[in-house]
């Protein structure tokens, strides 16, 4: 089916896959797994997804209500901070609220009786490849570093959240960062009724030792007599989404460019943010090289350099593949650049078009 470009397509097949890992992990270690909308929302696809996970995680009131109305079961969300209007908002949406620190929670507790309060810990470890994810950074403003001031509220939550790690695939890591905040902190756990352990674990990624994963999991469940929490982005959604894009030019300037009709600025901004290359899958082992250009005024609004085994000429296709986590959220109308269209290739193969932008969109995004 042809499609006009630029679009995200989201292959449910592929999403299927990630899916069955976490009902795997949710079946032998009996934690439950929250979609962290922050990294994926594109709620055309919750129908699939809460088969197999059990609800979802939000950053802000908007998240959150997304989460209650469109994905249903358990909605949790975690700010950094709450205005009163966030907290009147949220009674309405929210079973779990988590604090960052110890005033706004002691703040805005009265107001959230019957609802289960939460505080985040920052238990000084982490694993990262980028300093500005991690949450363990010099001066981080995420979480409590103060165990006595914890111990002081404990009476007031009944859970706790800990975030330390940014697509970790490395089980040993995140087993040793595990059981040095076990120690730490074991006479708060056994004080709670569940504890979450974030997102960023890269459980789907191919090879990972999911046995031993699910096993660790559960030890640390029983030993503390919690409900556990996991809270995936990335591992859900992981190389089932792709940015299809067509190329608008060829240039040369000592080297070949070819310029698409996507942007790294607009449509895939972690790429910028990060300083990482996009993916283009079977065109490593090519003869011709190529700067995959965006077609926006930012000089460096590339998509990185590639190999491909034909030259490129307007009209070709290029897909850019593992595009759906931290793409869809954060696109923005720089220049204002045609937004990527939304399509879905369902389980039975049939391709909906879920989504298209138009110059009314862009308008109504002013004022």
């Amino acid at each position: 089916m042809a499609l006009e470009t630029p679009y995200y397509l989201i292959d449910e097949r592929r999403l299927l896959k990630n899916l069955k890992i976490i009902r795997r992990i949710r079946e032998f270690s009996g934690a439950k797994s929250i979609l962290a909308l922050k990294c994926f929302s594109a709620w055309s696809v919750f129908k699939l997804l809460r088969q197999y996970m059990d609800g979802t995680t939000a950053s802000s009131v908007y998240e959150a209500r997304l989460g209650y109305e469109k994905f249903g079961k358990e909605t949790q969300v975690y700010s950094v901070g709450y205005s009163q209007e966030d907290i009147k908002e949220l009674r309405k949406f929210a079973d779990k609220v988590i604090f960052n620190s110890v005033s706004q929670l002691k703040s805005f507790y009265p107001c959230l009786r019957g609802t289960k309060i939460g505080l985040r810990l920052n238990p000084g470890v982490s694993y990262s490849q980028f300093d500005l994810a991690d949450p363990a950074r010099k001066y981080s403003r995420l979480g409590i570093t103060d165990k006595k001031s914890i111990e002081k509220v404990l009476a007031l939550i009944s859970g706790v959240m800990l975030h330390f790690n940014c697509e970790n695939d490395d089980f040993k890591d995140f087993f040793s960062n595990l059981e040095r905040i076990s120690r730490k902190y074991a006479d708060i756990f056994r004080h709670l009724e569940w504890v979450s352990l974030g997102g960023g674990l890269y459980f789907t990624k191919k090879g990972y030792p999911v046995e031993e994963f699910c096993s660790k999991i559960k030890d640390f469940s029983r030993r503390f007599n919690v409900q556990v929490y996991l809270e995936p982005g990335e591992s859900v959604i992981t190389q089932s989404g792709e940015l299809v894009t067509r190329v608008l030019d060829v240039v040369h300037n000592k080297v070949d460019i070819a310029i698409v009709d996507a942007s790294t600025e607009a449509h895939m901004l972690d790429l910028l943010i990060y300083r990482t290359p996009a993916k283009i899958k079977d065109n490593a082992k090519g003869k011709h090289k190529y700067i995959i250009g965006g077609r926006s005024c930012l000089a460096g609004d590339v998509f990185g350099t590639f190999r491909f085994r034909k030259r490129l000429k307007t009209g070709d296709i290029i897909r850019i593949s593992d595009a759906a986590g931290y793409t869809m959220v954060k696109k923005n109308w720089f220049n204002g650049l045609k937004m990527p269209a939304i399509a879905i290739k369902r389980l039975n193969g049939k391709i909906d078009v879920v989504r298209r932008f138009s110059y009314k969109d862009f308008l109504n995004s002013l004022s």
